[in-house]
């Protein structure tokens, strides 16, 4: 496979792409796989009323399997040559582009419903850790706490059940009391509610670009494997036309001489 400058960089550039959703889609799925399975979050799933837990390890199932996906046939495609993975692989690029820049516009003009079911699943994997202290769901919370610098559903240090998972405090009062993480949950997605909408937009035009090298590097393929035209040049060698169809490109052209009065057969009738 021939490549010039352009399709060498288009070819690079989506195998870079690929290996970063390869992680993003291990990290998603095999969350939502331990959460689905694990002995301590699979009695979740057939309780009445815990749907926003159900959906969300749902979501992140889906999600995960999806990328893992586009990564295989978007790998596939660069490294093989293989023109119809090349356009696998832009058509689910488009589909995901396009829904992540939806998922992005729905989320910010329902930001105020979105705020309260992420902050409905956040009290979900906090009333389990505070019940079992698993490891897993430890993460989780610590995960949360240091992003948004909250402690749980109190805010009270002294009190929190999972303040082993809360971060340092920044200032003397926050010894004593910090934000409660339901209420930095909400509060986050209200008020950065642009900042979400330009992270899934940013996303999105990343996957874009994917899209894009993807369609170059189709191209290049299509250039590379058209068939170059074969010259056949008259000499004085050759007294007649070879068999076009045997013609190898392997071999020696054959020369003709170009047709003049000097060298023309005069047919007389």
């Amino acid at each position: 496979m021939a490549l010039d400058g352009c399709g060498f960089v288009c070819k690079y550039i989506l195998i870079l792409f690929n290996v970063i959703f390869a992680i993003l889609g291990f990290v998603l799925l095999g969350l939502g796989l331990w959460l689905r399975f694990s002995n301590i979050t699979r009695p979740i799933f057939y309780i009445d009323g815990s749907s926003t837990f159900v959906y969300a390890v749902i979501i992140l199932i889906l999600l995960g399997t999806v990328m893992l996906l586009l990564v295989t046939i978007g790998d596939y495609g660069p490294c093989s040559g293989k023109k119809c993975a090349l356009q696998l692989s832009s058509v689910l690029l488009s589909i995901l582009a396009i829904a992540l820049v939806g998922v992005g516009v729905v989320a910010y003009a329902q930001r105020q419903k979105v705020g309260m079911w992420v902050a409905g699943f956040y009290i979900i994997i906090y009333t389990l850790f505070a019940a079992t202290g698993d490891a897993g769901l430890g993460v989780t919370l610590l995960f949360v706490h240091e992003m948004l610098h909250c402690c749980g559903v109190t805010g009270i240090t002294l009190l929190e059940l999972v303040k082993e998972t809360c971060p340092r405090p920044r200032g003397f009062f926050e010894n004593i009391a910090m934000s409660t993480c339901p209420g930095a949950i909400t509060d986050f997605f209200t008020s950065s509610a642009p900042r979400v909408m330009a992270i899934f937009f940013g996303t999105g035009a990343l996957l874009f670009i994917a899209l894009i090298c993807s369609i170059i590097l189709k191209a290049k393929l299509n250039e590379s494997s058209s068939p170059s035209p074969q010259y056949i040049i008259l000499t004085n060698a050759s007294p007649s036309l070879p068999n076009l169809s045997q013609l190898d490109s392997d071999q020696d052209p054959i020369v003709f001489p170009p047709l003049t009065l000097a060298n023309a057969t005069v047919v007389q009738t």
